[in-house]
């Protein structure tokens, strides 16, 4: 009998093998990905762990056709991604703990390029996002909680294996515009 990620990698499969369109597709593996995290512990330890240092990537598949990875990213408190973009679509699931994903608009031109926040969301075990690798997709994740990993399922439309990451750009050298609401 195969395990519930064996049966999610093979629904993936068979859908990125039908080629919807992409913002079906992400919808389509967003549900799927919750009902894996809904249907128990399945990630193994060894994917569970955290390093000292930096958030941590595991891989837990990659296509054989190279058009989508698995992985899960482990962090603990404080730890965070750089304020990147992707290289191809992605849905994420958490799967433990809280993660605080904080969203960019890149603004100006030249020397006056900077950041704006455009918003935070925080989610919950069980919980999923997606997103299109649309040049808008501009974001930071880190673990908000006081205590514990976060752990969180991340399906990319790309092969990380080959890539080393699913980010295409990183931001972190702009500065970052706070704008207030005018009353």
């Amino acid at each position: 009998m195969a395990t519930a990620f064996e049966t999610f990698v093979r629904t993936v499969n068979a859908l990125t093998r039908e080629a919807p369109p992409e913002v079906e597709l992400i919808d389509e593996v967003a549900a799927e990905l919750a009902r894996l995290n809904a249907s128990g512990r399945w990630l193994p330890e060894s994917a569970r762990q955290p390093c000292t240092e930096r958030y941590m990537q595991h891989v837990l598949h990659v296509a054989p056709d190279s058009s989508f990875s698995v992985v899960s990213l482990v962090w603990t408190q404080g730890q965070s991604t750089s304020i990147h973009d992707h290289a191809g679509w992605g849905v994420v699931g958490v799967y433990e703990g809280l993660e605080r994903e904080t969203r960019y608009r890149l603004e100006g031109h030249g020397p006056e390029r900077h950041l704006t926040v455009t918003g935070v969301t925080i989610l919950r075990p069980g919980e999923t996002t997606a997103f299109v690798a649309d040049g808008l997709d501009i974001h930071r994740v880190d673990n908000p909680a006081d205590a514990g990993p976060t752990i969180s399922i991340h399906v990319y439309g790309v092969d990380v294996r080959a890539r080393g990451t699913s980010i295409k750009n990183s931001f972190d050298h702009l500065p970052v515009v706070e704008k207030t609401l005018s009353r």
